[in-house]
């Protein structure tokens, strides 16, 4: 490996430990209770975003699953086609956007408005279109992605794979879920194993 190379690697440590650092100053509780509240209540919970984002939104959608919420990845593609049939009215859609004004979300926001569908937020720009038709807003901070570009969706997937994992640990604990519970649906590879003993 190039000495560059090298060192830019060793940076990567560095820049995403000051992110998550840097995220417990903009950690609102009011808004995570809300949050968690609502995707504690909800029916079904679905999660949409572009990009890496979307990708994590998959993973968070698996979060749901494993502790025993209905959840689903909606791809914006597929949206705005049925896609958002999954949603009834007292239902949680998790939009996240770095930038808040993706414009293949934003039907799927109003589509959410109209059929009494409960919106949560996670974003930068909490001026933007999808803050601002949001139930409830989570602040995403980011200092910088990892490359010297500052642009490939690295420190930004973190950022916003540790507010999921935050929501996920309080669901834990607000709906009592068990390990037992767990153990059922998680049968599978040496997690499964160790659990069913």
């Amino acid at each position: 490996m190039k000495k560059k190379a090298l060192e830019q690697a060793l940076n990567v440590y560095a820049i995403e430990k000051e992110c998550i650092e840097g995220m417990l100053e903009f950690f609102d509780e009011d808004a995570y209770g809300r949050a968690v509240e609502l995707l504690k209540n909800a029916p079904r919970i679905g999660a949409t975003g572009c990009g890496h984002s979307g990708i994590i939104c998959q993973h968070f959608a698996h979060l749901m699953c494993c502790i025993d919420k209905s959840a689903k990845f909606i791809s914006p593609a597929e949206a705005v086609h049925g896609g958002t049939g999954f949603l009834q009215n007292g239902d949680v859609c998790v939009f996240a956007s770095r930038g808040g004004k993706t414009k293949e979300l934003l039907p799927i926001l109003d589509i959410c408005k109209a059929k009494g569908v409960n919106v949560i937020t996670i974003t930068e720009n909490l001026e933007s279109t999808l803050a601002l038709g949001a139930d409830v807003v989570i602040k995403q901070y980011v200092n910088r992605e990892t490359d010297k570009y500052n642009c490939q969706g690295t420190t930004s997937s973190t950022a916003l794979a540790v507010i999921f994992h935050v929501l996920q640990t309080a669901l834990i604990e607000e709906t009592d879920f068990k390990n037992e519970q767990f153990a059922l649906v998680h049968p599978g590879g040496a997690v499964g194993e160790r659990l069913n003993k």
